[in-house]
């Protein structure tokens, strides 16, 4: 199957305000049926005195493939589950597709820390169709052996993160149409045998002056001939 190469991020940890009101959250929120995109778990530690070292995400059916982009401290195993309705790919017919992908660190030092959060960005092709939820349940594990249930509802206080699939991109316009999006046309103003009839009138014009002027110059030779025997009688 194909994969996409991952933009080059920003993937450490970045600080945020203790007080903001943060979730664990898939990044960005829309995305187009059947695209291929980035999208990044983003990780915050909401705990005053704990480092978070662990998170698991849980895939909605249809993610026949995920590549995610390899973070500093940081291992990442991916486990896979036949699917339900197998997706057809480039290589052809994939029956098994990604359940989940947990993140763990190599220590305290790599961890995310208090007023912290970390991206995790991955490579994926939407599944689905436009109005569809793609519902992505997560687990965040702190070294105090707390665990934070990412799973409810959106209105729930802690909710499981969600992207929304908006309607496919629109296929380019075809080229030979017009800016307008007419179709565009070429008149053709040739004449038969392909000359223009411009040029066609300009040949006849030449032509019929060509014999005029043949004509004429017959009539002033016999007149001269006429003239030079009569001069020649006269004698």
């Amino acid at each position: 199957m194909k994969r996409i190469v991952l933009a080059t991020a920003a993937a450490g940890v970045l600080a945020i305000p203790a007080t903001a009101a943060a979730h664990v959250t898939v990044q960005p929120k829309t995305a187009a049926a059947g695209s291929y995109t980035v999208e990044s778990v983003r990780v915050p530690n909401e705990t005053d005195n704990a480092v978070t070292n662990k998170i698991t995400v849980q895939f909605p059916e249809g993610f026949a493939e995920v590549s995610y982009q390899s973070i500093p401290g940081w291992t990442a195993k991916v486990t896979k589950e036949k699917l339900a309705t197998p997706v057809r790919t480039d290589d052809g017919e994939v029956t098994e597709g990604v359940k989940t992908i947990t993140w763990t660190s190599g220590g305290k030092t790599s961890g995310i820390k208090p007023g912290q959060f970390q991206d995790f960005p991955l490579s994926v092709q939407i599944p689905g169709k436009a109005g569809d939820t793609l519902t992505f349940k997560a687990l965040q594990y702190y070294s105090d052996g707390s665990v934070a249930r990412w799973i409810g509802a959106p209105d729930a206080d802690k909710p499981a993160p969600q992207v929304q699939v908006t309607a496919a991109a629109a296929t380019p316009a075809t080229s030979g149409t017009s800016a307008t999006g007419g179709t565009a046309t070429t008149e053709n103003t040739s004449a038969p045998g392909g000359a223009s009839s411009s040029s066609d009138d300009s040949s006849d014009s030449s032509k019929t002056l060509a014999i005029i002027a043949l004509i004429v110059g017959v009539l002033g030779l016999a007149a001269g001939g006429a003239g030079l025997a009569a001069s020649r009688r006269s004698a």
